[in-house]
């Protein structure tokens, strides 16, 4: 006889497995919990008499809930989660605020709403993403089945072939007659959606394509100016590829020289190897850097030039070097070969490289080069930080394989190291030279360090004319220094030149700004950022008439300024031993150029003598 406890349960049996079944169930012999083995006594989830045991009809009520509770997460391609959120966030369906209890997220497109709203969602955004790849993979699949048809059979061509679709159809060729006008709502413009174009959009889209297709020939030119380049280049670097002259020449022919004839070699390919790459970096700058800035970027040319200065002129000069350099190669080339060559001269093609004329125009426009090499960068780095065209064309030609990573501040700084590296190498040539050849190498070494000297004098020249501009422009206006029956203010700075400047101690303890000039010597205090003479119980500016120099005893640092006129002594103390000698030698040479009458005009007596 059943009991009441029991029917329901037997009632409930069927049903039961059906819910098991759909939900997908372990198979009879394993336990409801997945891995564990049937009960004792009957089948799995059943007693000894074969009815469902309470612990099975409690796991299936949990799975039925989860089934649903899951059915209930999917909803429109949303997978919704139960998530604890704070009271500030809200409803992305209806804006307002969620409670802890009721807040759902879908992780697959982040979206945080009510539970009650869920249904109000439109379709999950990576869902839909997701159905259009596949479509997209459909159409592309089916097209290329369409082109491996027979091309010989005819058939007519749809639409979609000519027009991407039916709505850009009709933009282009107007709607149809007897077409039903559409229905707009307030927030779009009818003026905007014109069915044929008027005289004003043809117009514009005219001029639209127009720029489109200017930019593009700017670019393409750009790009072919690079082919160009590239093409000129590569036959001359093809024949030096390889690291060294041992290395290009053939084994059979390297085994027939001298040891010192291998050694003289290799310095003469390392000599013309980097002279190509020299005017390889020249062309860059020129022909592509500088051209693209001006063509397709249409930067000022003032500022371009100033980024690039004398680049032509210094392209024109090497390029006519190099060319003289390849043609002794080639009239060194041994048996017909095209890289076994050993050449014999150099010295001579140095000596008027680095001579007459030449010599002339290189030092004009080294010097004004690397005197503009600080504010060349400083120009590049102001047009790159305001312009993003020139930001997206540097990092486009950063992966060029004709500027292999070099940028213009790279450029520039190879540049201006060039005329520096020919002293080093004509000296390696000429370790292992003789006779008369040494003789020519030994007088273009010479010429070459006195060109580097003269550049070098010009670049310093250029510097302290620079600096000179830069005291006068903090110097206060109103600063005025009576010597005599004369006035020194701010504006006879720029009536001389200065020699040299720095910083020195002024006893008893004031630092000052030195100025050493073509007929005096000049203190300077600095207060607020501004520049002013210091009020001292002695003239802030000395003639060089009659001064003498001496270092102060048992003070490696120290040196006195006599004066003649007025009779003073100053006491200045240098920031090391090296400084104070420096400052001594130069003050002792321009008093000496000065008394010797190389200056036009000076202090005399404690007034102006012009002379």
């Amino acid at each position: 006889m059943e009991t009441g406890r029991e029917a329901p349960l037997r009632a409930a049996g069927p049903d039961r497995h059906r819910c098991a079944a759909a939900m997908g169930d372990p198979p009879a012999g394993r336990g409801a919990v997945g891995g564990r083995g049937a009960a004792p006594g009957g089948p799995a989830g059943r007693g000894p008499m074969g009815r469902p045991t309470g612990r099975c009809v409690g796991q299936s009520k949990e799975r039925m809930k989860e089934g649903k509770e899951k059915d209930a997460r999917y909803t429109n391609g949303h997978l919704f989660t139960t998530i604890t959120v704070s009271g500030m966030t809200m409803c992305f369906a209806c804006n307002k605020s969620i409670t802890a209890k009721e807040a759902l997220i879908c992780p697959t497109c982040n979206v945080t709403i009510h539970n009650r709203c869920k249904d109000t969602l439109p379709n999950c955004t990576k869902v839909k993403q997701k159905q259009q790849k596949a479509a997209l993979l459909k159409n592309s699949t089916a097209l290329q089945s369409v082109s491996l048809r027979n091309k010989g059979a005819p058939r007519e061509r749809p639409n979609s072939a000519v027009y991407p679709s039916e709505s850009f159809r009709q933009s282009l060729l107007g709607p149809r007659r007897g077409r039903p006008s559409l229905s707009l709502s307030k927030s779009v413009s009818t003026t905007n959606i014109a069915g044929t174009f008027n005289e004003e959009s043809a117009l514009g889209i005219r001029r639209i394509l127009s720029q489109s297709t200017d930019s593009l020939n700017v670019r393409n030119r750009t790009v072919s100016v690079e082919s160009l380049i590239e093409e000129e280049l590569e036959a001359d670097e093809r024949d030096f590829a390889a690291d060294s002259w041992s290395l290009a020449v053939d084994g059979a022919f390297l085994q027939l020289q001298r040891a010192d004839v291998m050694r003289r070699q290799d310095v003469i390919y390392e000599l013309m190897q980097t002279e190509l790459h020299h005017v390889r970096t020249l062309k860059i700058m020129g022909g592509v850097l500088r051209r693209a800035m001006l063509e397709e970027l249409q930067l000022q040319p003032g500022a371009v030039n100033a980024v690039f200065p004398c680049v032509d002129e210094l392209s024109a000069l090497h390029q006519r070097f190099l060319a003289q350099l390849l043609q002794r190669r080639r009239l060194s080339l041994v048996g017909g070969s095209s890289k076994n060559f050993v050449i014999q001269r150099l010295g001579d093609l140095l000596v008027s490289q680095f001579s007459g004329q030449s010599a002339e125009q290189l030092r004009k426009c080294y010097a004004e080069f690397c005197s503009k090499h600080s504010a060349a960068l400083r120009e590049y780095k102001e047009l790159l930080a305001r312009d993003k065209r020139l930001q997206a064309f540097v990092r486009r030609t950063a992966r060029s394989p004709l500027l292999r990573r070099h940028g213009v501040p790279e450029c520039i700084l190879l540049v201006t190291q060039r005329i520096t590296k020919y002293p080093v190498l004509i000296e390696r040539i000429l370790r292992h030279s003789r006779g008369m050849e040494r003789l020519s190498l030994s007088r273009a070494l010479l010429l070459v360090k006195d060109l580097i000297s003269a550049i070098n004098a010009e670049v310093r020249e250029h510097e302290l004319r620079m600096r000179l501009y830069d005291v006068y422009r903090r110097v206060d206006g109103r600063a005025k220094l009576q010597l005599g029956c004369a006035t020194f203010g701010r504006d006879e700075l720029l009536r001389r030149k200065l020699l040299h400047s720095g910083c020195v101690l002024w006893k008893p303890r004031r630092d000052v700004l030195l100025l050493l000039m073509t007929d005096v010597i000049v203190f300077l205090q600095e207060k607020d950022q501004k520049l002013s003479f210091p009020t001292m119980d002695k003239p802030a500016v000395i003639s060089l008439h009659e001064l003498i120099v001496r270092d102060v005893a048992n003070q490696e640092k120290g040196l006195f300024l006599l004066s003649a006129a007025p009779p003073e002594m100053y006491e200045l103390h240098a920031a090391s031993r090296d400084e104070r000698t420096l400052w001594m030698r130069l003050i002792q040479q321009a008093v000496s150029h000065w008394e010797a009458g190389g200056c036009d005009g000076g202090l005399r007596g404690g007034g102006w003598a012009r002379g």
